[in-house]
Formats: C-alpha cells, structure tokens, sequence
C-alpha cells in the first residue's frame, strides 16, 4: 500500500493522530493528521495573501458541512451564521455540492465550531476525504412529481454510505463521545447496512463493514435527481441516479451512471475530466443495494498505489463499462435493465418566487460564486430567525428560502429587495450559473486567482458580447488549479488556473452540462481573454447554420476542433 493508505489503517478508524495533535498548543497540524482531519470535514489552509518571509504562516482550518440535498434546518443555519461571525473569517460560502463551507477557524477552536455544529443538528463527518461525499440532490422543495422521492434517497443514500466505527472516533473528537448524535437511518437503511456484512461487500472489519480500515481509494460521490432536471450536473458523479415515481410520487426505480469525475494534474496525461457511462435502469426496492455495491467494488479495485489515478472514472476507462457490469454481479446479483427514456435535461436553477406547496413558498437567491458575507448576511439571518425559513443550497452555489408563508411573501419580498434582491428571478445573464473555485489566496492548490475575479471577468465577457450584438448567455466557470471543484470541464467557456494570470481555455460543454468541454489552450494570459474569444463569438454570430439560434458550446461542437483552432489567434 501507498505510504496514505498505511496512514489510514494505522488510524484506529480515523482517530490518530489527529487526536493526540489537538490535545497540543501548536496552532497547525502536522502532516498525517492533516490528512486525517480531511475526513472529519476539514482542510488546514494557510493566507497566502499574510506570508512573510520569517514569519509564521497564518495556519487556519476550512470545515465543510455534510448536508444530503442541501437542507440546512434553521437551528443549523443560525448556528453557522453565529460561528462564521465568532470563530471564522465573518463570512459563509455555498459550494458546488451545496454544502455551506467556513474559512478561518483556528485551530484551537475547531473542536468548538464542530461540537457547535453537531450540537445544532449538523455534521461535517465526510463531506471531505476517500469517502463518499455531501449526497447532491435538487435543492426545490417541491413536493410534486419526483422531487420528494429524489430527496429522500439523497438523504438515505448520505446514511447508507456513512461510516460507522469513523462516526464513533467523530464523536469522540468533537462532542466528548456523545453518541445521542449518531445518524438515525431509516428502517430501509438499516436492513440494507445489515447487508454490508454479507458477501463481496464485507470489507472483512465488523467495525467498519463496508469501508474496512483504509476506506475508498479517493473520493467518491454521489446525486439524484428527477428526469429532466440536471442541477447537480449529474454526469460528473461517480454514481448519478435519476428517480422514476408513480403518479402518486412512490419511487419505482433509477437509471443509473457511473465513472464521472472532474479532478485531473496539468502535464499528466493520464489524469483527465470524464463524464459517466450509462448503467442500467435499477429497482426501487434494489437501489440502496447497488450503492453499496458500487462503492464496495470500488473500495476493492479502485488503485491504491497511485492516487492521482485512484477515481472510480479511471477505473472504468482502465477496465471499460462491460468489465463493470460482470464484476458487480459479485456485489448486486439484482437485474439491471436497459435505461428508461428521459426528456431532455435543463439546468434548472429555481432562481426567484416559486410555490412549494399549498399556502407555502420559497425564494431562490443569486449569490455569485456562493459568497454570503457583510449585510445580505446579517439580513438573512433575521429572515431565518423571525420567520422560522429552512435554507437550502444549490449546486449553483446559490441559496434557497423555504417555507414562507402566503401572508409572510410580501414582507419578505420588501425585506430582500432592501438587501439588494429586487430581482432575484433575473440576475446578469453571465453571472446566472457562473461557477469559480475559492482558489487564493486560502486553497494550497490554488495556481492563481478564481473567485476574486470572476466578477470582474464576467463584466469582460458581457462587454464583449454586448459590443458583438450576441444577446445569449454564456456558461462560464473558473477555477484556480486544475483540481475541477467548480466543474469547468462541462462549461461552454471554462478557465483553468495553469500559472500566474494563466489558464488553460476550455471550450464547447453545452448549457444543459451534457458533454465534456475540450481544451484549446494551454496557458491564456488573462489579459487576452476578449482578443482571443473574438474571433469565435463574430463567427458564432454570423454563422448562418446556427448562429445565435444555437448555443455557443453547440456551436463550437459543430465548427470542430480544426476550425476552433484555426479561429484562436493564440494558437
């Protein structure tokens, strides 16, 4: 095993030595327990932008929540407001897997922050880590079609994959051992873990039955959603599931993919972005079984030795889709038929007023790159608290008010309008589902800027399509490093921190986020960012086979990689 995975199984299920290190009075953790501590749903970070030379580095934790669906319930929320204020840097991030993510903490204050947290009905247990990850699902409350079905599975599925002996060493760390805040899985649940013992799924640790004491190669992630509705950009997913109901809502089976991932290395070739295969059409009544079992395979042929190479996506590209499908029947002796037709996808976003249910509604808000700080924060919060409003987050990094009461909207409305919400069903039209990284100066992989100036390119690009008469919107995202945490590979336009003020220009996803970008340059100055893209867009305009009738990606799929290139000056 890799000099990581004997770290793992050393870590008498992921206590040491993160333990004994937050028993000392240094303001940093050293390097094993840092990689221990990433399963307890934290990051050790330093600001980059307070280095000095013979200075200590400004160390400081990132702690991500664990948040099925993106829920998070009012005592949760008002929680993370206060922490944010106390204990972080002031402010709140959602993340791409609609997950709220805090800066800042102290090290010696992290045991407070998630003792805070786990107290307030939260958990940040795995939502980092060679684990399964925050379960991402619509975050709409509807309560119509399949939308609660896909809800609950999102948050059986996050019960399902959690570990068990970890959840014990979590509690210990953090609450002193009060295992009253253990998960409470469904009765479903419980059976389908008591399965995890049994067969090829047994990791061989009765403590840990389907992890076993190294857990999974790398991450591993997970989303549902309802036909049609591609807000958790499903494709990206190690396991995507997309729920078929009756018309009374009852959960009658899922197509099923499997191998997608963002993540790849620059100059390494065998890392790269790929998007899932097609499995099959599952069950209902099989489909916490074909989780674990996915996961289970995983944990047993995933590669151990080369990290950088050890995502189910390479595993399936190494083996191919046909080896998958004979090798789980060791795991899932459950037929898996042919997919059922689905409509074509949208990227839905639920941005504005929207009827949750009778006499309740909820509110879709537009937060550019996820950020909630200043007075949108502390407005916010006095929503939540006066009106009792669960949040929810989106993969689009934006933020949800639930539960408003027929008699509440106009109060409410009046409220956000003031915060600056006048119109929050119609944001700038390139800012609509942007995505970028944190990137610096607090990610460590962070090669350059991403979320500090995604405004500012955003402004670019609107300057440039308003001067050219092109009316559409474009799907731009951006990221810092090449690690794809705001999934760039599946943007019309993705940017890709390749050095200082560079990036690698991707081009040709589609809006709907159902094919792979390719990427046309390997190292753009920022600065060339309009004289580049001209030349493309004018073509774009006056193409009279599509022209503005279709999508810039489509329309760059249709041009080719040859004609694509011959349009980049920079080439």
């Amino acid at each position: 095993m890799s000099k990581f995975e004997q770290l793992k199984a050393r870590s008498d299920h992921l206590r040491e030595p993160l333990a004994t290190e937050l028993e000392n009075d240094k303001p940093f953790f050293t390097d094993g327990a840092v990689q221990i501590l990433k399963f307890h749903g934290s990051y050790q970070q330093d600001n980059r932008d307070h280095r000095q030379k013979g200075h200590e580095k400004d160390w400081q934790m990132m702690l991500r929540l664990r948040s099925p669906a993106g829920l998070i319930p009012v005592p949760l929320y008002l929680a993370m407001d206060d922490l944010a204020d106390r204990l972080g840097n002031g402010s709140l991030r959602v993340t791409t897997r609609q997950a709220f993510q805090m800066h800042g903490i102290a090290k010696a204050d992290l045991r407070e922050v998630i003792g805070t947290i786990v107290r307030a009905m939260g958990s940040t247990l795995a939502a980092c880590g060679d684990i399964n990850r925050n379960v991402m699902a619509p975050a709409a409350p509807f309560e119509k079609g399949g939308y609660p079905a896909a809800r609950r599975l999102a948050d059986a599925i996050a019960d399902l994959l959690s570990p068990q002996a970890a959840e014990g060493s979590y509690l210990d760390l953090w609450v002193d051992g009060d295992h009253r805040y253990r998960f409470q899985p469904e009765a479903a649940v419980k059976r389908a873990r008591e399965r995890q013992r049994q067969g090829a799924l047994f990791s061989g640790d009765a403590t840990e039955p389907l992890y076993g004491g190294t857990y999974l190669p790398r991450k591993f992630k997970v989303a549902v959603t309802v036909p049609g509705d591609n807000s958790v950009d499903l494709l990206t997913q190690d396991i995507g599931l997309v729920v078929f109901c009756d018309p009374a809502g009852r959960l009658r089976g899922c197509n099923v993919y499997v191998g997608g991932g963002m993540g790849r290395t620059h100059n390494k070739e065998d890392t790269f972005a790929r998007t899932a295969d097609p499995l099959g059409h599952v069950a209902a009544e099989h489909i916490l079984d074909l989780v674990q079992a996915i996961a289970a395979l995983q944990r047993d042929h995933g590669d151990r030795e080369l990290r950088r190479h050890a995502r189910m996506k390479y595993l399936i590209h190494d083996r191919g889709i046909a080896w998958f499908k004979q090798e789980l029947i060791r795991y899932f002796p459950h037929p898996i038929k042919a997919l059922r037709p689905e409509p074509k996808t949208k990227l839905h976003d639920y941005l504005g007023w929207h009827r949750q249910s009778s006499g309740l509604w909820f509110v879709g808000l537009p937060l550019l790159c996820g950020r909630l700080e200043g007075a949108v924060k502390q407005g916010l919060r006095q929503l939540v608290e006066t009106y009792q409003l669960d949040v929810r987050l989106t993969p689009n990094q934006d933020l949800l008010l639930c539960n408003i009461g027929t008699s509440q909207r106009t109060t409410v409305r009046n409220a956000l309008a003031a915060l600056g919400f006048v119109a929050p069903e119609a944001p700038a039209r390139l800012a609509r589902h942007a995505l970028a990284c944190p990137a610096l100066p607090t990610c460590g992989l962070a090669i350059t800027e991403a979320e500090r100036i995604l405004p500012s390119v955003l402004d670019r690009l609107d300057g440039l399509l308003r001067r050219l008469d092109i009316d559409q919107p474009v799907l731009v995202r951006m990221t810092g490093c090449p690690n794809g945490c705001a999934r760039p590979y599946m943007a019309e336009i993705g940017l890709v921190g390749s050095g200082v003020d560079q990036y690698q220009l991707w081009l040709g996803g589609t809006p709907n986020l159902s094919r792979l970008a390719t990427p046309y340059l390997e190292k753009m100055p920022l600065e060339h960012l309009e004289t580049t893209l001209e030349p493309l867009l004018r073509d774009w305009k006056s193409n009279p086979g599509g022209g503005r009738a279709a999508s810039f990606g489509d329309f760059v799929g249709q041009l080719g990689p040859e004609r694509v290139r011959a349009l980049l000056p920079a080439c």
